[in-house]
């Protein structure tokens, strides 16, 4: 396993990322499908530095995490390890559209989510990123219980899918993740909800200094040696 640097972070709350990610789409004109990628590439990052996989499934939603999540397979794929992805909706936002005819495209194994997790080394959950109010519904709730029951090592996008980024409260059910990834700079629920997401890790997902300075926050030395770091 190789060793991230280290570093003590501030938190943010649900509202205060959504300001984040407005400031860098309209004000900047840095765009999803951007942020996605640098998030799908430190996600595969992490997956093969931390967990050293031969094999992944990777569950996606819907949305922009599920998006991380299909790039993550992109890369993963590209660098030797056999991944497959699992659909928890087959109604892709428009980005993560974009993302899955990439995969289908490359060849990539892209489906629905069976009765079970298949035999693999590692799953990662990009099901229900920061947005998530209340408990997971439906299939997503399925897909949660299933990964849970595997017993397998778990690895999550931004937050465990089922916990809520802000107050830390674990929804029914929410993903117990052995570490979790979490995009920018840690929220305030998962220092809460410690016990669900395990190891803690921030990515630079390329936000601007000025953009944290308002929040006054100082970001320069957080990814100095690198774009994955362990938080404190």
């Amino acid at each position: 396993m190789s060793e991230f640097p280290t570093r003590s972070f501030p938190a943010i709350t649900r509202s205060d990322m959504v300001e984040v990610d407005r400031v860098m789409i309209e004000d900047l004109g840095i765009s999803l499908l951007q942020m996605m990628e640098n998030a799908g590439r430190n996600l595969a990052d992490l997956a093969i530095e931390r967990f050293s996989p031969t094999s992944v499934a990777v569950y996606s939603g819907p949305g922009g995490n599920g998006g991380g999540g299909m790039a993550a397979a992109r890369h993963l794929h590209n660098r030797g390890v056999a991944v497959a992805v699992h659909l928890v909706r087959p109604d892709l936002g428009e980005v993560p559209a974009k993302q899955r005819s990439t995969l289908d495209r490359m060849g990539v194994p892209v489906g629905e989510v069976g009765d079970a997790v298949p035999s693999v080394d590692l799953v990662i959950d990009a099901i229900i990123g920061y947005s998530l109010l209340g408990d997971p519904r439906a299939d997503a709730a399925r897909a949660i219980e299933m990964i849970n029951e595997s017993r397998v090592p778990v690895l999550s996008l931004d937050t465990p899918s089922g916990l809520d980024v802000t107050t830390g409260r674990v929804g029914q059910p929410c993903v117990s993740a052995t570490a979790t990834l979490t995009l920018a700079m840690p929220k305030t629920g998962l220092g809460i909800g410690r016990r669900q997401v395990g190891e803690l890790y921030v990515a630079d997902i390329s936000v601007p200094s000025d953009v944290y300075r308002a929040f006054a926050v100082r970001p320069e030395s957080w990814f100095q040696d690198g774009p994955i770091v362990r938080s404190a």
